[in-house]
């Protein structure tokens, strides 16, 4: 909205000393004036009862509203005017009527019942509270124009009066999605009457608890499964938290806390947490940076506001939670961005029809706001985890040359407040970004992070989803768990905006980098809804030592024939790409995506093909019969030992967010790429590629690399066998589909096996099962070897003659996680 804010309420020049003591009085008022069960009875006790919950709820305005930074300053001034501007239009455009409280969020469902066309009508009921709050919110900030505004005032509680009388009350019957009416309403209802706490009278708010308790009893909280687990769980108990603080109800309060616990331990199937810190909603989504970020807001949040009360959250599970930061949470965070493979469906939102604001949400919003829980979360665990924590966050946020957070995009103010303090703090030292391979069995994604580059993959298998869409979300996400290979490079031309910047609804989604696919034509939402696409292969996972790793993946084409075997081999500066066995059959071409990288709007990066420079033009294309290298620049390098037919080509590509997402904005977006692919024809039989992706490569040490023919041995690409040898990182790697030898190591079951020399005369063994079906193996590696360092106790090692042999137990229990034997070499 564009109108100006009401003259009628000058923004009153605050302090932070003044903004502080008014919220500090504003907290008092709430405790007074509204006869509640908590202070109905006699006694000092009812009465201490009665400003515990008055505390929690100035607590929790508090955390709604920020504290500590001047309304006057930016980037908050802006942000504050920007609030009050968009709660003036709404209230300027609010029009209640039956079945609606504004025209364009139509909630009267004329046949409820759940199927497409309610779920539509039950989102508004969600839309209309999250507008109400918006009210709410400028009439409680300072410096929005509104502040303390009494038509804006009028507005809010007619709206909440309209809402409860109409479709929010316990009478009515829920339709639609179940979301709406036990979470998305609730909270944001909540949050109003939290807010508003001292101008609604005992009528309305006995009316928001009846109607809160109707729509989410306490059963929903009593068996940790369905849809009340993980994510979902955590946002149920902060419904439940908020309705017993609104309205004193100590039981509640106490409820939400209890049915907290379920979601800390680590779980070995279906949502929660695991061990190798995989984070998975929806039975079969890796979902870390969407659902992950509701639960650790969620949980921060409620750590925070029962701090210190009576029902503070002491349960001894609370340690996993918090160890996930930096197990679960630290590993997709990238220069202020979350990776986009464990965002599900969220990677389609981007630019919302509705928003008023037209603020694209990214991988860059969804890193700021996990980064700002992380801050809050570090206020209720220890003094060395917080003080960690502040590193990561300033580390992450200064090193984020795409979003700056400071602008005020991508935060609410209370989340800007916190992370703006620790920006602010000169005793912060900004931490580096962590080096060192992490695997994650459980959810078939790995991180791999050098001094040069940042790297991810996504995979697929029977307990992992090809993609997730539901309710029109991420429609043509197909291809991206088929070995989506993400990379971003040490001062890239990008500046970290490489999946950011207009790329999912512009990029080809038949030429994902990293992956290979049929170019058969799919339907929108192909395979299912909610993580129901999955290939029929269990083969899916990778070995690291924690610096290198080996990762392999048995692809399968989703409602395809398409049939391929594709590793890769994380080091240094490079990832070493085999696929081997390529077949298919289904009447369409198949390629194999070398990589498909973003130049943005107006973007003519330089590609060169061994060293020839290729037109800037587009569109354009052209096959190279005998390439060896390629590079683009600003971005990177790619070999192909031993040369390779190559197609290489840029062209402009124009698509909408709503062609992916059915909320999305239908403003055309248009982005240009620059594709390498191996083309491999038309059904292919046991096609195959190689190639060496050298991210952020110059043109002259991508061309020094393709003269080094010593550098990379392929030792084997094929079905049954893929691996590597690199002499001078001592690194010997090869991907076992089938028991045999490949150089000097012999294996006799299917497993992946990484080999890593040291100077200091060590050597790291590092075995796994990806398939998880291994009873019993036995490596032998034609190697001197003096002793056997550290092993597994499941681990026997013999040295006969002038080898190493090791025998590994049931491997099938292990859960795809990596199996390491250190020795001295002799």
């Amino acid at each position: 909205m564009t109108s100006q804010s009401s003259p009628s309420a000058p923004a009153p020049s605050w302090s932070r000393r003044g903004f502080l003591a008014s919220t500090a009085a504003a907290g008092a008022v709430l405790a007074v004036g509204l006869p509640h069960r908590a202070v109905a009875a006699d006694g000092d006790g009812a009465a201490a009862a009665g400003d515990e919950f008055a505390a929690l709820r100035a607590k929790w305005r508090t955390l709604y509203l920020g504290e500590g930074f001047s309304p006057t300053a930016e980037p908050f001034k802006s942000k504050l005017a920007t609030l009050g501007t968009q709660a003036k239009g709404l209230r300027d455009t609010m029009a209640p009527a039956d079945g609606s409280l504004w025209p364009d969020a139509v909630f009267g469902d004329p046949d409820p019942d759940t199927d497409t066309e309610s779920y539509a009508y039950s989102e508004k009921i969600q839309t209309s509270y999250e507008r109400v709050r918006v009210m709410a919110e400028a009439f409680c900030q300072p410096g929005t124009g509104l502040t303390g505004d009494a038509s804006l005032k009028t507005a809010v509680l007619t709206a909440v009066d309209h809402l409860g009388t109409q479709v929010f009350n316990a009478t009515q019957a829920q339709y639609g999605n179940w979301y709406n009416f036990q979470i998305g309403a609730p909270q944001r209802l909540l949050d109003i009457a939290v807010l508003m706490y001292e101008h609604l009278s005992t009528a309305q708010l006995t009316a928001a608890v009846e109607a809160v308790d109707h729509f989410v009893p306490d059963s929903l909280v009593a068996e940790y499964t369905g849809t009340s687990t993980g994510a979902n769980r955590i946002d149920l108990c902060r419904v439940l938290a908020l309705r017993g603080i609104l309205d004193g109800t100590a039981a509640k309060v106490a409820l939400a806390r209890d049915a907290i616990a379920p979601v800390f331990p680590y779980v070995t199937s279906g949502d929660g947490l695991y061990a190798d810190g995989s984070l998975i909603q929806h039975t079969y989504v890796p979902y870390t940076g969407s659902y992950g970020a509701v639960l650790i807001d969620g949980l921060s949040k409620l750590f925070a506001l029962l701090g210190d009360s009576t029902w503070a959250i002491t349960d001894s599970g609370r340690q996993i939670f918090l160890d996930s930061v930096e197990d679960a949470y630290a590993p997709f965070l990238h220069d202020g961005l979350s990776l986009d493979n464990v965002a599900g469906r969220a990677i389609s939102r981007g630019l919302v029809a509705t928003d008023p604001l037209k603020i694209q949400q990214d991988d860059h919003s969804r890193g700021h706001g996990i980064i700002a829980s992380v801050l809050l979360l570090g206020q209720g665990a220890s003094d060395e985890e917080n003080a960690r924590w502040q590193a990561l966050a300033k580390g992450w946020f200064t090193r984020d040359r795409y979003s700056d957070v400071t602008s005020g995009r991508t935060l609410g103010v209370a989340a800007l407040s916190r992370v703006t303090a620790v920006l602010d703090d000169s005793a912060v030292r900004p931490a580096a970004e962590p080096t060192g391979h992490r695997l994650f069995p459980s959810m078939a994604r790995a991180t791999h992070r050098t001094k040069r580059f940042t790297a991810s993959v996504s995979m697929s298998s029977k307990a992992i989803t090809f993609y997730e869409n539901g309710n029109g979300e991420n429609v043509r996400g197909w291809h991206t768990g088929s070995g989506m290979l993400y990379w971003w490079a040490e001062g890239d031309s990008a500046g970290g905006g490489q999946y950011s910047d207009g790329y999912w609804p512009t990029v080809d989604p038949y030429r994902l980098p990293g992956t290979t696919v049929s170019r058969k034509q799919l339907a929108d939402a192909e395979g299912g809804a909610w993580g129901a696409a999955r290939p029929d292969t269990t083969w899916v996972g990778g070995a690291t030592d924690g610096t290198y790793a080996a990762l392999a993946q048995d692809t399968r084409g989703l409602s395809s024939t398409l049939k391929a075997k594709k590793s890769w081999f994380f080091l240094d500066d490079t990832v070493v790409c085999l696929g081997a066995g390529i077949t298919s059959a289904d009447g369409a071409g198949v390629e194999s995506v070398l990589d498909t990288r973003n130049l943005g709007a107006f973007g003519t990066a330089r590609l060169s093909v061994d060293g020839r420079t290729q037109p800037t033009a587009h569109p354009w294309n052209a096959a190279f019969p005998r390439a060896r290298w390629a590079h683009v620049a600003g971005h990177g390098g790619y070999v192909f030992p031993g040369g390779t037919s190559l197609t290489a080509l840029r062209e402009e590509r124009t698509g909408t967010w709503q062609s992916i997402n059915g909320g999305g904005a239908k403003d055309p977006v248009t982005r240009r790429y620059v594709s390498l692919l191996a083309d491999h024809g038309t059904d292919p039989t046991d096609a195959s590629y190689a190639y060496m992706l050298m991210p952020g490569a110059s043109e002259l040490r991508t061309a020094a690399r393709a003269l080094d023919r010593h550098w990379l041995d392929v030792t084997a690409n094929s079905a049954a066998h893929q691996g590597v040898r690199v002499p001078s990182l001592g690194v010997t790697a090869v991907t076992f589909w089938e028991p045999g030898t490949v150089g000097k190591v012999t294996v006799d079951a299917p497993l992946i096996v990484q080999i890593r020399e040291k100077r200091d005369g060590t050597a790291t063994v590092s075995v796994s099962d990806p398939n998880r079906a291994v009873k019993a193996a036995t490596l032998t590696w034609r190697r001197p070897v003096r002793s056997v360092t550290s092993k597994p106790g499941s681990v026997t090692a013999a040295r006969p003659g002038r080898e190493l042999k090791l025998t590994f137990g049931d491997l099938s229990t292990t859960g795809g996680v990596t199996q390491k034997v250190t020795v001295r070499l002799g």
